[in-house]
């Protein structure tokens, strides 16, 4: 059966803004539609695009589709990814959207709140081990925070919130294959609170706090003195 748009999208919006809800929707009914080669022209003549939740998580070149879920299951886990990574429900699609400085990223919300550091590291391996890209980034922001992106790809923290987290892995993971916890080490995630600024194209700036994070054996070890992952 052909696929169609859940609701039409004009072609010369002049702004997009993604609402939460399920991403697979967005992927499933979108990618490959109308819709999509709206959104993308948009995209491409300079028009605003943002999301929240669901809408959130399919701006960048890698997705979290929720491909695999049934309507029965509970939230995809930490502990789910990185004990399986390669298991059914991780679902990665690529290139639903191109948004400039969000290629070789993938995006995620409700970060601290629901615990996704480790299922965030989870989708990076693979990504990496199947070669899809060598170092690619997340962009992770917590709930009643943002991130505003300018056109020349600087970026700003916004919100009540805890903030956002960029997570960069600098080597392929030690073991990440099916039916096996991951190993994954040497990761930089940099924290940046309300009110800092960095830039997306060359991943500097200022305010925040950087650590390092390492996966062995599916557990999380933190250079943080506490220890906190977050």
């Amino acid at each position: 059966m052909p696929k169609t748009a859940l609701w039409p999208i004009p072609s010369a919006a002049e702004a997009v803004f993604i609402a939460g809800g399920d991403q697979e929707n967005y992927i499933d009914f979108w990618k490959g539609t109308p819709a999509e080669d709206a959104i993308n022209a948009n995209v491409r003549a300079g028009e605003p695009i943002g999301g929240t939740s669901a809408g959130l998580a399919v701006l960048g070149e890698f997705a979290y589709g929720a491909l695999g879920d049934k309507p029965e299951d509970n939230d995809l886990t930490s502990l789910e990814v990185l004990t399986y990574p390669y298991s059914e429900r991780v679902t990665l699609a690529r290139n639903f959207l191109e948004i400039p400085f969000l290629k070789n990223l993938i995006t995620d919300s409700h970060f601290a709140k629901r615990d996704r550091m480790g299922r965030s590291l989870g989708f990076l391996a693979p990504i990496i081990q199947d070669g899809c890209a060598a170092h690619p980034t997340e962009v992770a922001i917590d709930e009643k925070s943002a991130v505003l992106v300018e056109p020349d790809g600087g970026a700003t923290v916004v919100g009540p919130g805890r903030g956002a987290y960029s997570i960069r892995p600098w080597r392929a993971p030690d073991v990440c294959r099916r039916n096996k916890p991951l190993t994954f080490r040497h990761i930089s995630v940099h924290r940046c609170a309300s009110g800092s600024h960095f830039r997306l194209r060359t991943w500097d700036g200022y305010g925040g706090v950087s650590y390092e994070l390492s996966v062995i054996g599916g557990k999380i070890d933190s250079t943080q003195a506490n220890g906190s992952l977050y």
